[in-house]
């Protein structure tokens, strides 16, 4: 018996695998035939269209009781992830402000601060100034 090509594991997986494909094969010839046959064709449509009017009249029963139907759960769910997203960005970004402000308040104080040792480094400068100003004459 021969391998399947890159399938070096032995003789029986090459087996498997070429019952798998010949069975994905003949799987797919007997869906396509069926999809074919106008009787089935019909069936289908009938079928499906059988559960669209369900799907419909189940809402509208659902409406009649004030209760929400599956789709109205589905778009609510998408409403709250959509707004639980828009919420996380107005968070981080108050992050950033908060961060911007901390580091511009920290700026102040460390200004406010130099400003009172520079008017505390003037006065003892005036007060050794003063005698030595009164020492000259």
């Amino acid at each position: 018996m021969s391998q399947d090509k890159g399938d070096d594991r032995g003789e029986g997986e090459g087996i498997r695998g070429r019952v798998t494909r010949q069975s994905e094969e003949a799987i797919g010839k007997v869906t396509q035939g069926m999809l074919e046959n106008p009787v089935v064709s019909r069936a289908l449509t009938a079928a499906f269209e059988t559960r669209q009017r369900a799907t419909r009249a189940q809402e509208a029963a659902m409406g009649a009781l004030n209760l929400p139907s599956a789709g109205d759960l589905e778009r609510l769910t998408r409403r709250l992830r959509s707004v639980s997203q828009r919420l996380e960005a107005i968070e981080d970004g108050l992050d950033r402000l908060d961060q911007r402000l901390e580091k511009v308040t920290s700026a102040s104080a460390l200004d406010n601060r130099l400003t009172a040792i520079e008017d505390h480094l003037a006065r003892i400068e005036a007060s050794l100034g003063e005698p030595a100003a009164e020492e000259a004459p």
